[in-house]
C-alpha cells in the first residue's frame, strides 16, 4: 500500500501542511517537530513527489552516484566515465541527465542516506561504486533500498562492487581475488619468502577479498603466513607509510610489501626509503589498480591495472539503458598484472 502524506503527518501528530513544509523546506518550522516529522518519513518509508508529482510513476532526469571518497582517483575515475555515458535521449532538458555525485566518506548512514534521498527523488538511475561494508544488518537495508529504487522504476548499477543478493542490481564486479593472488605469486616466483601485506579497512569487502587472494598464494607456495607481516589501515598515503614502519619494526627481515592499493604503496616507499632502504634493491614493493600516477613513480609500481574508466562507462551505459546488462546480471571484471621496476628478485 502507497504510504501517503496524510500517512506521515499521523504518525508525526501534525498537519499535513507541517510535513509538506518540512520536506519542502520552504517555511520555518520548530527543530522538535522537523525531526518528528522526519523520522515518520523513515519509519514509513514515504517517498516524495518531485517536481513531476502529476507524474508519480516516472522517473526524473537525476542520476545518482555513490563514491566512498572522490578525492581517491580509484573512485573519481569511475565516476567521471560514469557521467561521460549518462548524457543522450530521454531526459527532459535537451536531452541530458544530471548527474549527482554523493561521497559517502565509507560512512553506512550516509550510503543509506543518499539512497533515500535519490529514491525520493525519483532518480532514473543509481550507480554504486566500489566495495561494500562486511556488515549484515547494513547488507539488508541496502538491498531493501534497492529494491525500493528498481521498484520504482529506477535503475540501479553495482561498479567494482559485489552482487546484492535478492534484488535486481546489474553488478560489474572486479577480480580482487584473482589479482590479489597474481600479485603475490610474481612476488614469490622472484623468491620472495617474507612478504608483509598492508591490508585496507577491515570492514570493506575489497579489503577481504583481495587478501584472501594473497594468502591463497602464500599458500599454494607452501610458505606459511606469519600474523606480524599483515597490518590493516586506511586507502591512503599515510596509512601505508605508517603501516610499513610498522611492519620493519615487527619483522625488519621482511623483502616485500604489498599494498591495499597504488596510494598505500607510495606510502610505502616513502617509509622505506626514510628508513634507509633501497626499491626495489633491499624490498620489493606493489600495489593494487593501476591508478595514473603508478606509471610515474620511482620506480615505476608493479601493480594490477583494474579498468576502472571502461567498468564506469559500461556501468553508465547500462544504467542509461543503452547497453543490455550481463547475463544474469551479474560480470566479473578482471585486472592485469603490471610488472614494473618496483619489484625485483630479493636480496641475499
Amino acid at each position: 500500500m502507497t504510504v501517503t502524506l496524510a500517512d506521515v503527518a499521523a504518525r508525526a501528530q501534525v498537519s499535513p501542511a507541517t510535513v509538506s513544509r518540512v520536506l519542502n523546506g520552504n517555511y520555518p518550522v520548530a527543530a522538535s517537530t522537523r525531526e518528528r516529522v522526519l523520522k515518520a518519513v523513515d519509519e514509513l518509508d514515504y517517498v516524495l513527489n518531485g517536481p513531476a508529482s502529476a507524474l508519480a510513476a516516472a522517473t526524473s532526469d537525476l542520476v545518482g552516484i555513490l563514491v566512498n571518497d572522490i578525492a581517491d582517483p580509484f573512485f573519481g575515475i569511475m565516476a567521471s566515465a560514469i557521467q561521460s555515458e549518462i548524457g543522450g535521449p530521454g531526459g527532459r532538458a535537451g536531452g541530458e541527465r544530471l548527474a549527482v555525485v554523493c561521497n559517502t566518506g565509507g560512512s553506512p548512514e550516509r550510503e543509506l542516506t543518499y539512497l533515500t534521498l535519490l529514491q525520493r527523488q525519483r532518480a532514473a538511475a543509481v550507480v554504486l561504486t566500489g566495495g561494500a561494508m562486511e556488515n549484515a544488518p547494513h547488507a539488508a537495508a541496502v538491498a531493501a533500498k534497492l529494491r525500493k529504487l528498481s521498484e520504482a522504476g529506477t535503475r540501479v548499477v553495482l561498479c567494482g562492487r559485489p552482487p546484492a543478493p535478492d534484488t535486481d542490481a546489474v553488478a560489474l564486479t572486479f577480480d580482487n581475488r584473482g589479482g590479489g593472488k597474481e600479485l603475490t605469486e610474481h612476488l614469490i616466483g622472484l623468491g620472495h619468502r617474507r612478504l608483509g601485506y598492508i591490508a585496507g579497512p577491515e570492514e570493506r569487502t575489497t579489503t577481504r577479498h583481495r587478501l584472501e587472494g594473497h594468502r591463497a598464494a602464500l599458500a599454494a607456495a607452501g610458505i606459511e603466513e606469519d600474523p606480524r607481516w599483515t597490518v590493516h589501515g586506511r586507502y591512503d598515503r599515510r596509512s601505508g607509510y605508517e603501516a610499513t614502519l610498522e611492519l620493519l619494526r615487527r619483522d625488519p627481515t621482511i623483502t616485500a610489501v604489498v599494498a591495499a592499493n597504488d596510494s598505500v604503496a607510495l606510502g610505502a616507499c616513502a617509509a622505506l626509503r626514510e628508513s634507509g632502504l633501497r626499491i626495489p634493491e633491499d624490498v620489493s614493493v606493489a600495489g593494487f589498480d593501476d591508478l595514473p600516477f603508478s606509471i610515474d613513480a620511482v620506480p615505476s609500481l608493479t601493480t594490477v591495472r583494474l579498468p576502472l574508466a571502461e567498468a564506469g562507462a559500461r556501468a553508465g551505459r547500462i544504467a542509461m539503458g543503452r547497453e543490455e546488462p550481463p547475463p544474469g546480471r551479474v560480470a566479473t571484471v578482471r585486472g592485469e598484472l603490471m610488472v614494473r621496476g618496483s619489484s625485483a628478485v630479493p636480496r641475499s
